[in-house]
């Protein structure tokens, strides 16, 4: 008779060494340890990750100004060293369905944490461009405590700040924000319709 190799060798009496237990109980404890370990690795070989709407990324679109490329020195004259006005900006044509626009600017490198600069929302779906010193839409509440844009104004020596602006287009006609919005509720209510965003990111530094 061939022997199970797992099971210690058999005694006379029908049970096993080391053991009082029949071999019957100890073949149907091996079995179900068996099968206890198949559910294991069959539950670790499940599909992780989010679903895919949770994984899907939105449609981009190409902002730009002609004041000053990606990733470069924004000029003081937008700055609160100089007139303090909204640099020009223009964008792509956004994903058909796109009903308005909204625009945020933020300094994430601000000492208390993020700050931010501008928020406009319920820009109209046709427009493509803003020109120097020119706000469309309504404005929200910067962290200055006023209404439109804010320019790049950090602390003296604090090193180079990255002003970044984010153009969201949105499925939505208005933004479901309520009377002095702050540039906070209007990112995070764009963030719920947008169907497409596109970014630019200026440098400013004051020595």
């Amino acid at each position: 008779m061939i022997r199970n190799p797992w099971l210690p060798a058999p005694l006379t009496g029908g049970h096993y060494a080391g053991t009082s237990m029949p071999p019957r109980l100890i073949s149907m404890m091996l079995i179900a340890a068996l099968a206890g370990c198949g559910a294991r690795d069959q539950t670790s070989n499940q599909p992780k990750g989010g679903s895919a709407v949770e994984n899907a990324t939105l449609a981009k679109l190409r902002l730009s100004s002609s004041a000053f490329q990606d990733g470069q020195p924004i000029p003081a004259q937008y700055s609160c060293d100089g007139a303090n006005e909204a640099p020009p900006l223009s964008w792509g044509e956004p994903p058909e369905g796109t009903r308005s626009f909204a625009l945020v600017v933020d300094d994430p490198d601000a000492p208390g944490g993020t700050f931010r600069h501008w928020g406009a929302y319920d820009i109209p779906a046709d427009t493509r461009s803003m020109a120097t010193g020119q706000s469309i839409g309504p404005q929200a509440v910067n962290d200055f405590g006023n209404a439109g844009y804010g320019g790049p104004c950090p602390p003296q020596g604090h090193g180079p700040h990255h002003y970044h602006f984010k153009l969201f287009a949105l499925r939505a006609d208005k933004l479901d924000v309520g009377a002095n919005a702050s540039v906070a509720d209007v990112e995070s209510a764009a963030q719920k319709q947008a169907v497409a965003q596109g970014g630019l990111v200026g440098i400013y530094e004051r020595k």
